[in-house]
């Protein structure tokens, strides 16, 4: 078990439980507890629930058990299947990034960008994609310190899949993200773009102080770039603790042969939904 911390939590999940199907949960009365600026690697072999979890800590996944809660910074964002009306305004500091990178391909990458800027501005201004001087600025800042300020004007679909990937970090980082949430964002990648990718996330959440949870198929790159790993095996929570702790003996203990999947390159084709973060912005 984690210590208890007199901090308060930047994130609480209260007895999470989730059925997709009556006979298979995908979350099991998860509690977990993530201070502030911690670095959390979710691990687990395809169908184990990180990305339910992972969906149902910004709202996009509604828990369906009676107590199910979900807390950012002491505030409820859902409560027994019920989003909270403060839910619009929690999610403005929760940035997402997913495998698929959810870029807009037609459009520059500054444009995808500041859609990052989109639930800070007024609705009108959002509608039209009108954005002010000082917000391209910050858009392009954002940029810089993801190592793309060149590539600012150039269609986003011309990008590599790690160049891709950076831009959608920054435009988690042009909407102030506190918390960040990335479901299997190397899964696509090469080995060297994982590597940036992977650098980069660490790099950013040092600087800024940011909490991040990482959802992530090989427990290699969970050992070295997390403070913590919390492993999933079929929606039940079976380690919370820090990556020296899951050796590969305790990762085959827990996992039997599904722990082989733990250290492929890359996790088995499984359809994941499709989301856009400007339009699911714009829905709440």
């Amino acid at each position: 078990m984690r210590h208890m911390s007199n901090e308060q939590a930047a994130i609480r999940v209260i007895n999470a439980c989730k059925s997709f199907r009556k006979d298979r949960p995908a979350l099991q009365a998860i509690d977990l507890r993530i201070n502030k600026g911690e670095c959390v690697g979710l691990l687990g072999a395809s169908g184990s629930g990180k990305s339910t979890l992972l969906r149902s800590l910004c709202g996009l996944e509604r828990l369906d058990g009676a107590d199910s809660e979900i807390q950012l910074w002491g505030q409820s964002l859902q409560k027994s299947g019920k989003l909270s009306k403060d839910v619009r305004q929690l999610r403005t500091h929760i940035g997402i990034i997913f495998q698929q990178f959810n870029l807009v391909g037609r459009m520059d990458v500054l444009t995808n960008v500041m859609t990052g800027l989109l639930p800070h501005i007024p609705l009108h201004r959002s509608l039209l994609g009108w954005f002010t001087p000082e917000e391209k600025f910050k858009a392009l800042k954002a940029l810089h310190s993801v190592g793309l300020s060149e590539q600012a004007m150039q269609r986003a679909s011309t990008l590599s899949g790690g160049q891709q990937q950076r831009a959608a970090i920054a435009r988690a980082l042009v909407q102030g993200a506190r918390i960040l949430l990335a479901d299997e964002p190397v899964a696509s990648l090469d080995p060297e773009s994982t590597r940036r990718v992977m650098d980069l996330l660490r790099q950013l959440q040092r600087e800024q102080g940011m909490t991040l949870v990482i959802s992530l198929h090989n427990v290699n790159l969970a050992r070295q770039y997390c403070d913590r790993i919390i492993a999933l095996r079929e929606g039940r929570l079976v380690y919370d603790g820090p990556p020296m702790g899951l050796d590969n003996q305790r990762l085959r203990e827990l996992y039997g042969t599904h722990s082989d999947e733990l250290f492929m390159d890359h996790p088995p084709e499984t359809p994941e939904p499709l989301f856009n973060p400007t339009l699911q912005l714009l829905a709440h």
